[in-house]
């Protein structure tokens, strides 16, 4: 080291002796003179690296510093922040990063005759605020993406600093970032929020919101109604201050109005089944009366028509009620197969007729028909269209003053068969017309008349009308303005057949028989086994399943009439009981029963039954069925 240039030793000291890493390349080999501090960016490399040229020492790097030492060698000094490198170290390529300044040494001479490096690895640092960056971006992606809507608001002003995607729907697409939040919308200062804001902010305390009501208005000026949960939270400094407010929370606007029609849906639920009660009362008043005045024996001839009369036409509204609310059940559930057939319009609307007109004409209602295009042909359900008419018609009748007008149209429009039922009557308030197909739903001014009913009809007219493809509309001019319904059904052309005529009644004579009735309803079985002998047939009784079977061996009767929900053994079992003795193969087997479904049909036929009829069933229905049955009539 003696025979060294002084600057040479100065600058080798001045190596040796510092902490950070340092090194000196000598003349024109650059041969590398280092620290121990040098030592851990050169790896394995040390210590024979040690007095090597710079460019075999570092050859895999050499085009990135060559320059920078060719540089420092003409006199210039340079300097890099975290400069990359792809380096062999210990055996291994990898990436680094170096922040390091190359700057001349001149010999004694004067001439630069070296390059003093310092040199420091900051690869850590590099990947530390490479992950933070990504940490970053992943919080800004997750704050843009989150569902919620989420903002910051700064200082006093509410200066809407950061927002996300959630919030920029919220505001409506409104340029926000920088602006005040009551610039963006002011409508809000109306509702209270800026003063909230304020006091949150005066405070520190956060506010918490719970499905509250806001109306926002947007860029077009039409306004919305939105329910939010929100949390004002306070953004607070080093002294406690609160200096911006980080505003997060959801749109619930769903949610509220799934929960309100819950709500209504309960209410209605609630109102069904009330009116439900009293629909069932009714009838049953004047029944349980005439059935009091029946048992005094001193009714008059024409007292006692009378007074059976009231309790048919009682029992047929049971029975009307009844079937309504099962058919709207099996409408619900999917359970409803259309018997579709080409039938005519106008026909379905006279049968309607026949069954609304002695309601429209107790009512002194005027009825005016029109059918604007003669006779229309449409595949449907017969029965179910005359269902749908008839419904439209009684209400019209019902909710319409006496002396009213009803109306009822048919038209075509194009291949659309359009029936259109129309009254002067009470009319429906604008907001009861966008429920008045809903389950249970009535008008409020329907209520408070005694025929209110059970708000099932008009949901019943639209499911069957759904079924059919075709549509039903409700409009009215309010209340006291009328109504006037529109069903629309598909599948019209104009009519290549004339109306039908009716067919004449009949006048049925039942030949006698021997029959069995088994129900565990003692009254029922009472009443029938009377009307029945009155016709002439000879009836045995049984409360049972058992006793029913022990009676059918011992009589061997021409027809059963079979309860499906007997003790001891129930109908279906008895049923093929008899089937299995040779004296009941040919017994006619009558399911009488109040399970009226399809199933419950295909279940009697599989058990033996021949028919099925469903209680409350006519007496007349039953007179028929023994007329037509195939068994041989009682000598006598």
């Amino acid at each position: 080291m003696n025979t060294w240039p002084v600057s040479l030793r100065a600058t080798v000291d001045l190596i040796l002796d510092s902490s950070f890493p340092m090194f000196v390349a000598w003349g024109s080999a650059h041969s590398i003179i280092y620290n121990d501090a040098y030592v851990p960016i050169l790896g394995s490399r040390h210590p024979a690296a040690l007095g090597l040229p710079f460019s075999v020492l570092w050859s895999e790097i050499w085009d990135d510093i060559g320059p920078l030492m060719a540089a420092a060698r003409e006199g210039r000094t340079s300097h890099f922040e975290n400069m990359e490198v792809h380096l062999l170290r210990n055996g291994y390529p990898e990436t680094a990063y170096f922040t390091f300044s190359y700057s001349p040494v001149r010999g004694d001479g004067g001439e630069v005759e070296g390059v003093f490096g310092v040199c420091n690895e900051t690869t850590a640092t590099v990947a530390s605020e490479r992950d933070q960056r990504g940490q970053a971006e992943m919080m800004r992606q997750m704050f843009e993406q989150a569902p919620g809507f989420m903002a910051v608001l700064r200082g006093p002003e509410h200066v809407i600093e950061m927002e996300n995607a959630a919030y920029r729907q919220l505001l409506g697409g409104r340029e926000a970032l920088g602006r005040r939040l009551v610039d963006v919308m002011p409508e809000l200062a109306e509702q209270g929020v800026i003063e909230l804001l304020d006091r949150v902010l005066r405070t520190a305390d956060p506010y918490v919101g719970r499905c509250e009501r806001f109306v926002l208005r947007q860029p077009g000026g039409a306004e919305d109604e939105a329910y939010l949960d929100f949390v004002y939270q306070p953004i607070v400094n080093a002294l406690g201050e609160a200096v911006g407010i980080f505003v997060q929370g959801h749109e619930v606007t769903g949610q509220y109005r799934a929960r309100q029609a819950l709500l209504a849906a309960d209410h209605h639920k609630d109102q069904f089944i009330a009116t439900l009660a009293h629909e069932l009362r009714n009838p049953l008043a004047p029944i349980r009366a005439a059935a009091r005045l029946l048992e005094s024996g001193n009714l008059k001839r024409e007292q006692v028509s009378h007074t059976t009369g009231v309790i048919t036409r009682q029992v047929e509204q049971m029975a009307h009620l009844l079937d309504d609310l099962l058919d709207v059940a099996r409408i619900t559930k999917n359970q409803v197969r259309l018997q579709k057939a080409a039938v005519n319009a106008d026909e379905l609307v006279s049968l309607a007729l026949e069954t609304t007109g002695p309601l429209i004409e107790s009512r002194k209602h005027s009825l005016r028909v029109v059918h604007h295009d003669g006779a229309i042909e449409l595949d449907a359900d017969p029965v179910r269209i005359v269902q749908v008419v008839s419904n439209l018609l009684s209400n019209a009748a019902k909710y319409t003053d006496p002396g009213g007008m009803v109306t009822v149209e048919t038209r075509l429009d194009g291949d659309t068969c359009v029936i259109k039922v129309r009254d002067n009557g009470i009319g429906l308030r604008r907001e009861a017309l966008r429920d008045v197909f809903r389950m249970f739903s009535q008008e409020q001014s329907a209520l408070e008349r005694s025929e209110g009913g059970l708000g099932i009809g008009l949901a019943l007219v639209k499911g069957l009308v759904d079924l059919h493809g075709g549509t039903v509309e409700a409009e009215s001019a309010g209340v006291g303005g009328g109504c006037e319904f529109t069903v629309r059904l598909p599948a019209a052309r104009r009519a290549s057949f004339a109306l039908k005529p009716q067919d004449p009644v009949r006048e049925i004579r039942v030949r006698r028989r021997s029959i069995l009735l088994a129900d565990d309803n003692r009254d029922l079985v009472d009443m029938l086994s009377q009307f029945l002998e009155l016709q002439g047939h000879s009836v045995v009784k049984a409360r049972d399943g058992l006793e029913a079977l022990a009676l059918a061996r011992t009589v061997q009767p021409d027809v059963a009439i079979l309860d499906i929900g007997m003790p001891g053994m129930n109908g279906y079992q008895l049923a093929q009981a008899i089937r299995r003795e040779p004296w009941g193969e040919n017994m006619l087997l009558v399911a009488a029963t109040g399970w009226g479904h399809d199933d419950d049909k295909g279940r009697a036929a599989a058990s033996g039954f021949d028919t099925h009829i469903t209680k409350p069933f006519g007496l007349d229905s039953l007179e028929a069925l023994l007329e037509h049955s195939r068994q041989p009539a009682l000598a006598g």
